[in-house]
């Protein structure tokens, strides 16, 4: 039924290029929709006969170049995919409506090499649809349709699909027998970089090198690598007392290049009794979280800009019938795996730094969440979370990250990934003595100041949890390397009442967004006010902040305030000219950071939680958290976002005790705290 459905939509799209519509704009528009579907259809048989076993590496990249060619920077002011060019051509009232057209379409690329053709039929079969309405306008002499006549179709669509595409997602996140990516990289010759051609997705120079570099290593160095990954994994649930033997399955989340390691890794989990899955990061308006955010597993970004202007599509039919069919389709999805969802064990993620930086350019012919719908939009998060809670409870699962550099950072990328090497395998055991030194004093406190100098203008005061059992019980997590590699930060969930003043850093990398003279103010410990430079207009750097750390609340709490300690990364950052390179996971290490959001806690804050020296951390709730049990849907954010200031920039930390005493643990810049000498040696090394 599918095939024959397939079959009849293709043969339809071929007869679109040529026919009529009386108006060269939207005959050209449709027509290169068309030719874009074909090529699908084209490359879906070419699949189905073999052709990536047989193709030469040069066809393959003349495939996968084609795919995505119009999106590419070097086309994109010419192409429907650009909102400001679909308008342009389109018109106001259409543009935006089939530039969002179009863009779906796009996402069937994946859908097409994993073989779900009932994916591609239906966004074939609303292609169709579309079209159809402007041809009997155009025969019958009516007026064509408008936008709100195609939001309609879209709008059926997406409720229409929306129990397709939630089993879908839940099923290939939690069902490790269907996972596609696991087979390729399990099945693939890796030492062939055309391998990479398998996927679908975008295969940019950066994926070609490190596959490439990769598959020059020593076998033991891909072991140290996966194995510093798994045991990190492992090592999440016995500090927090998880039993890992009820779980089996874990989600890897990585980026294409990087097969040789996470090979290695799915044998590991499986010594561990893990089924591994690794999923596609989703593009389809209805299942994404937004064009861009990367979970699962990626290719390279062919245009970060075309990401960009596409985040907010959902606005074209997003309200609240919507968002109730969402999550009861969703709730139906998880019942049918419900057995799966209770044995999943959380994910296990690579990150990926030194791509070139972006900054994104606002446009107003864009589609943009309203007021209403950010607020529903936000609503929407927190429901859903609590869904995905009540199936795979967090306080159950643990998760480990890494982080890697790819070749795009420069020439220094070689040097650069061996010091990764080394930064990810630090010994945990001298980090783990320093940081001690450092709690004991902190336990201590009443608060801590932090002060900024030079241009940065920080000046915070965070409020501390008091300890009712100093003996047992402690503020400060010891953090080595477990989930979080690499080590070296100690941090706690700050008192909100009291924790007040001025955040800022010159310059900061966040989400893959760079700001600029970020400044935030926290009144008693919520977001008051913030700002960044980024752009001319005042308004355009708030609803930056707003969209993309503050994720369309009206405020957020300091969910987190750490220490990082981990000198060695930030002298290997500043000998080779990558600082503002580096992910986030990297950079908190590399000074104090403040996190806006939820806590590192949320949604475990049952969970007992010690420390190597045997003290409960008993600073894991705040006055927001605490309201989880009488209104569990205004205590979490569902977001985490650490903003870290460097130590150059950083003039004074000082835990300051109840009768005004201060102990300071860092002065321009150097730990002085006694016990934590080893930290300025890195410091010191020119």
């Amino acid at each position: 039924m599918i095939e024959e459905r397939f079959r009849l939509a293709a043969d339809r799209i071929r007869e679109i290029p040529g026919e009529p519509l009386g108006r060269e704009n939207l005959e050209a528009y449709f027509s290169f929709c068309a030719q874009f579907l074909l090529m699908l259809e084209e490359t879906y048989f070419f699949l189905k006969k073999g052709g990536l076993e047989t193709a030469s590496l040069e066809e393959l990249q003349r495939r996968n170049r084609a795919l995505y060619a119009d999106i590419l920077p070097e086309h994109y002011e010419e192409s429907y995919g650009n909102p400001a060019y679909a308008v342009g051509e389109l018109g106001e009232d259409t543009g935006r409506e089939l530039c969002f057209l179009y863009a779906e379409l796009r996402s069937l690329i994946g859908c097409v090499y994993e073989d779900r053709l009932e994916d591609v039929v239906i966004r074939m079969e609303l292609f169709l649809e579309v079209y159809g309405a402007f041809v009997y306008a155009a025969s019958e002499g009516v007026e064509m349709p408008s936008g709100g006549d195609i939001r309609q179709m879209i709008y059926w669509f997406a409720s229409d699909y929306a129990d397709l595409a939630a089993e879908q997602r839940v099923r290939e996140t939690l069902c490790p027998e269907e996972c596609f990516a696991v087979k390729q990289i399990m099945e693939s010759p890796l030492d062939d970089v055309r391998y990479l051609y398998g996927y679908g997705e975008y295969i940019s120079e950066n994926e070609l090198e490190t596959a490439g570099f990769l598959a020059k290593l020593p076998q033991e160095t891909i072991a140290a690598m996966a194995d510093t990954f798994t045991e990190g994994y492992r090592r999440g649930f016995e500090v927090t007392g998880v039993d890992l033997s009820k779980k089996s399955t874990v989600a890897v989340y990585y980026r294409l290049g990087f097969e040789r390691m996470i090979r290695r890794a799915v044998e590991n989990f499986a010594s561990l009794g893990l089924g591994t899955v690794i999923f596609r990061t989703a593009w389809s308006v209805l299942d994404s979280e937004g064009a861009g955010r990367r979970s699962g597993y990626s290719g390279g970004l062919p245009n970060r800009q075309y990401c960009y202007d596409h985040k907010d599509d959902r606005a074209i039919f997003l309200d609240r019938n919507y968002v109730n069919r969402r999550l009861e389709a969703f709730r139906a999805a998880y019942e049918k795996v419900k057995t799966q969802a209770g044995a999943y064990g959380g994910p296990a993620v690579v990150e990926v730094f030194g791509e070139e930086d972006f900054m994104p350019i606002t446009k107003w012919e864009a589609l943009q969440l309203s007021q209403d719908q950010s607020r529903l939009w936000v609503e929407y998060q927190s429901r859903a979370g609590r869904l995905l809670r009540e199936y795979i409870p967090r306080e159950e699962t643990s998760y480990t990250i890494i982080a890697f550099p790819v070749p795009q950072v420069g020439e220094v990328f070689p040097e650069l990934f061996w010091e990764t090497v080394r930064i990810n395998t630090l010994d945990s055991g001298l980090y783990s003595q320093v940081q001690q030194a450092m709690i004991d004093v902190l336990d201590r406190a009443d608060y801590c100041e932090i002060k900024g100098r030079g241009e940065n203008r920080t000046d915070l005061r965070v409020n501390l949890h008091k300890l009712s059992d100093p003996a047992r019980e402690t503020i400060f997590e010891n953090c080595v390397a477990d989930v979080n590699i690499p080590a070296g930060e100690v941090f706690t969930s700050p008192v909100l009442k009291g924790t007040q003043g001025l955040l800022h850093v010159s310059r900061v990398f966040l989400n893959g967004f760079e700001y600029r003279n970020l400044a935030i103010r926290f009144v008693d410990g919520m977001v008051a006010e913030y700002s960044c430079t980024n752009f001319e207009k005042e308004q355009e750097n708030r609803r930056f902040i707003y969209e993309n750390i503050l994720f369309r609340h009206e405020t957020l709490p300091m969910g987190e305030f750490a220490i990082g300690t981990n000198t060695t990364a930030y002298r290997a950052a500043k000998r080779l000219g990558v600082e503002a390179k580096l992910p986030i996971l990297i950079a908190e290490k590399m000074g104090p950071h403040f996190a806006l959001g939820d806590t590192c806690y949320a949604h475990g804050e049952e969970v007992r939680v010690y420390n190597p020296d045997g003290k409960e951390i008993v600073a894991k709730s705040n006055e927001i958290a605490d309201r989880r049990e009488e209104k569990p849907l205004e205590a979490y954010f569902n977001c985490h976002t650490d903003i870290t200031i460097p130590y150059e920039e950083l003039g004074e930390l000082a835990a300051v005790k109840k009768d005004g005493t201060r102990m300071i643990l860092i002065r321009d810049g150097r730990f002085v705290l006694p016990g934590c000498e080893p930290l300025n040696e890195a410091l010191d090394q020119k």
